[in-house]
């Protein structure tokens, strides 16, 4: 991992232990999820499709067009293989933080929101307001994140699918 990269993995490490802490949840649990959740990261795009292949991983079209969305289900593959953890919500959370899903858990929103206002982030609009609202509500702020990225980035990657 280089320099930048442990500097993003420690800041949402932080971030991560105190939201738990403010929302009451396991630290331990919030830290793990944090410490692991870009350890996939570095792989190139072309590993990280022929990884999922060989490990029959599922690939959405989307994750095919954009591969390095994959990093986050790499990253539970790894954390459970390479550095054994078993707990399923640890997991869970790593595999959903770049994405999101539907019914996230407190720890999936955590990790998620973490990874987006955590200290060493490039100054983006609005960035000292999310780090604000992480600590009022986690669930606005992972909606206005969603809206965001569809906005930003599933959009476009949709029409360009879709013009192929």
């Amino acid at each position: 991992m280089d320099k930048d990269r442990f500097e993003h993995v420690r800041g949402v490490t932080y971030i991560c232990s105190a939201l738990a802490m403010h929302y009451g949840l396991d630290i331990k649990q919030a830290m793990i999820a944090g410490l692991l959740h870009d350890c996939a990261k570095s792989m190139s795009d072309s590993d990280k499709l022929e990884l999922c292949e060989k490990k029959k991983i599922p690939v959405t079209s989307i994750e095919e067009e954009s591969p390095q969305l994959l990093h986050g289900k790499l990253g539970a593959y790894f954390a459970h293989e390479k550095y054994d953890v078993d707990d399923e919500e640890i997991l869970h959370a790593i595999e959903v933080h770049t994405t999101g899903c539907v019914d996230m858990s407190e720890l999936d929103m955590i990790l998620y929101v973490a990874d987006f206002i955590e200290p060493n982030r490039k100054k983006i609009p609005c960035l000292d307001e999310a780090r604000e609202l992480a600590f009022i509500s986690l669930e606005v702020l992972v909606i206005l994140s969603v809206i965001d990225t569809v906005e930003a980035h599933i959009i476009p990657t949709l029409a360009r699918i879709a013009t192929h």
